[in-house]
């Protein structure tokens, strides 16, 4: 019976993912012992077991809390999927828009978002669309930038041999350009969609009505450790699963990408 090339990879590649889980379980019970060893307050440093047993009380109110975080996320990512895509497909059909506007996209960066945030609340409220520009704000760049790397790695002789076949330039775009740019978009992507959900915790913290950065927030100010440290670890797993998903979503979109990796790695 035949097998796989890719197969004898396969339980190298689940032993690799259990390092990870191992290295936390070992923090985690030394973060446990140090706690019960030295006596720290619970309103300093709480014990992992404490904070799993108040995060746990607390599950439906911090359930309620991360959904409107995730509808912040996903919705700002969008927009700055969007834009993303428009920009770098425009500046990779005209070369003179894209001297211009590299250099513009580069300076956004040096702007803190912690400047934006609070005017963005001040101009347009305390609804979702402020929320959802401060993270479109803050992953924008990155995959803006991984699209227009990707247009700029495709290989000159496949877009030549097309020009000399009368292709237009658009024909070569989707022929030969957008196929080379996916894998760079998808590298950037999980770039962008990790960046999302801490701007949108960040914009929650500014101003919100529900939301992880404002239940944060009100802990804080109550001074339930526990609490704070029980929403981090669903932000964690939040951002966690996001990164995991883009890989499904690779494997959907350009399976010969991920074939090719998986037998480089082989």
């Amino acid at each position: 019976m035949s097998t796989s090339p890719t197969s004898p990879a396969r339980p190298a590649r689940l032993a690799n993912a259990w390092v990870p889980v191992a290295f936390a379980l070992a923090a985690l019970a030394v973060w446990e012992a140090a706690v019960r060893l030295t006596g720290v307050r619970p309103q300093v440093l709480p014990a992992p077991t404490r904070v799993a047993a108040a995060g746990w009380e607390q599950r439906r109110v911090i359930g309620t809390h991360a959904l409107a975080t995730l509808e912040v996320t996903l919705a700002g990512f969008a927009l700055s999927l969007v834009c993303a895509w428009v920009i770098a497909v425009a500046v990779d059909f005209s070369p003179t828009l894209k001297r211009g506007l590299i250099p513009l996209l580069v300076a956004s960066q040096t702007v803190p978002i912690i400047a934006i945030a609070p005017l963005m609340i001040i101009w347009f409220g305390f609804g979702i669309l402020p929320k959802m520009l401060v993270v479109a704000l803050v992953t924008f760049f990155p995959v803006a930038i991984g699209l227009i790397e990707g247009f700029d790695r495709t290989d000159r002789d496949a877009s030549a041999l097309l020009r000399s076949m009368g292709a237009s330039r658009w024909r070569e775009f989707t022929l030969v350009r957008l196929p080379s740019a996916l894998p760079s978009f998808f590298t950037s992507l999980r770039v962008g969609i990790t960046y999302a959900v801490t701007g949108a915790i960040f914009a929650e913290y500014v101003g919100a009505r529900q939301g992880l950065g404002i239940y944060m927030s009100v802990q804080k100010n109550a001074f339930r450790t526990d609490l704070v440290l029980a929403a981090v670890v669903v932000t964690a797993l939040m951002s966690i699963a996001l990164y995991l998903s883009t890989y499904l979503i690779e494997r959907a979109v350009i399976p010969w990408h991920v074939k090719q990796r998986r037998a480089g790695r082989a």
